[in-house]
């Protein structure tokens, strides 16, 4: 195996490693939950800032660019990344108040098909959202929400997912990229399967985005929604994105407000709604400028590495790489890895199973590591490829070791205080 120094410098992407603020003295692995502060989306942020204190209102229009604009043009920067025609992208809201926005838009609960059916590895703010929506349009969760179960606790198996696409089911929403294990479905495969029986198919890709290539529009996908402030580094509870089919461009939106409104009659300030023909009626009020000002520079920064698929194939090296170090330096020690090993299975993350994970994680930040612990017994650690080096994960792996021969975990209570 090649040092990590020589992998380091080999790789194409290492010199974007200067454009983060990496946390100093420590080794950063949980990107897959909050990506890092790049000089760029800094840069950006304080130029809204600064607009908006010599500019105040007139930052709508004298602004470079104008703010009126700016949720249009990073969508269209952001469309690549998921595979999608601009118009077909929303950058606007908040994750789970962009599906919201979607159920509103898709589910007809009059429908003798009135079953929306998900998972039970689904990210726990997707399954609040669904259940409430239910009840919201009348309709009981116990009966009309299905969750397909997962076989080990940890992954789905494709073929029982489509087994679930049964008559009487509507729509169908999972994750992309499962948020514990790591595990990266087959979007095309589900979405032919869905649409075969009838069966409308959305997707959270708030653990792929930035770190997987999606083609849904070539997939047929009907919608998706997602994060930025994970593998695409825009900050803490920063501005979310829709995918909506051109396809679906005609239907109203469910929730509806005035920033959906066409661009050409948004001003006119009608008490009639007139959508936007595109993705972006889904929009519901006024931009967060300060949320999308980082996300136009971290989008700078993924288009200037070559876009996703560079940064996918550097993703997979560094788990790759990972796990090689866990079966070859932690035997012995109880660790199982626990994300599916095949590329193709696989998103960014890798996922460690051992029954003291809450501790070993609390040794691992005191050595100066951050990783991410997940109940009951997972540790994730995530390289996210702008920023971290193979010698991050070697270093890593090194104090991970040193760890569990010296038992150094032990010294920590059972008693879980809030968890990250």
């Amino acid at each position: 195996m090649r040092s990590p120094a020589a992998l380091d410098r080999a790789d194409p992407l290492a010199r974007f490693r200067a454009e983060f603020h990496l946390p100093p003295g420590k080794i950063y692995l949980d990107g897959n939950s909050l990506g890092l502060l790049s000089q760029r989306a800094e840069t950006h942020l304080n130029r809204i800032v600064n607009e908006w204190r010599t500019l105040g209102i007139e930052g709508w229009t004298d602004a470079n660019p104008p703010w009126v604009g700016l949720s249009e043009s990073i969508a269209a920067n952001l469309a690549p990344l998921v595979g999608a025609l601009p118009a077909e992208v929303a950058v606007t809201g908040s994750t789970t108040g962009n599906l919201h926005q979607l159920l509103a838009t898709f589910f007809t609960p009059d429908s003798p098909r009135n079953v929306i059916l998900a998972d039970e590895l689904n990210f726990p703010s997707d399954i609040h959202a669904l259940k409430s929506h239910l009840t919201q349009r009348g309709l009981d969760p116990a009966k009309h929400l299905r969750l397909v179960r997962s076989r080990d606790g940890l992954t789905l198996q494709i073929d029982d997912l489509a087994a679930a696409f049964t008559d009487d089911v509507q729509l169908a929403m999972f994750s992309a990229v499962q948020f514990k294990s790591g595990q990266l479905l087959d979007l095309a495969a589900l979405t032919r399967a869905a649409h075969k029986r009838g069966v409308m198919i959305g997707f959270d890709c708030s653990h792929s985005i930035g770190a997987v290539p999606h083609e849904l529009s070539n997939d047929g996908v009907d919608f998706a929604f997602w994060c930025s402030y994970k593998y695409l580094n825009a900050g803490p509870g920063a501005v979310g994105g829709i995918y909506l089919n051109q396809r679906h461009h005609a239907r109203a939106p469910g929730l509806a407000g005035w920033w959906g409104v066409r661009r050409d009659q948004r001003f006119a300030m009608s008490l009639d709604h007139a959508p936007s023909p595109d993705a972006s009626a889904l929009q519901i009020g006024t931009p967060h400028l300060l949320s999308l000002a980082p996300l136009q520079g971290s989008l700078e920064l993924f288009a200037e590495a070559g876009g996703i698929v560079p940064l996918r194939q550097k993703s997979l090296e560094l788990t790759d790489y990972l796990m090689t170090l866990v079966e070859s330096e932690l035997t012995g020690f109880g660790f199982t890895l626990a994300n599916p090993h095949l590329a193709h299975e696989r998103g960014g993350h890798i996922a460690l199973r051992h029954p003291e994970a809450w501790r070993i994680c609390q040794a691992l930040k005191i050595a100066g590591v951050v990783p991410d612990f997940r109940t009951p017994d997972l540790i994730r650690l995530a390289p996210a490829p702008l920023y971290t080096s193979f010698a991050d994960c070697a270093a890593a792996i090194a104090k991970l070791r040193e760890i569990m021969h010296a038992k150094t975990y032990e010294i920590f209570s059972e008693t879980r205080a809030a968890v990250t």
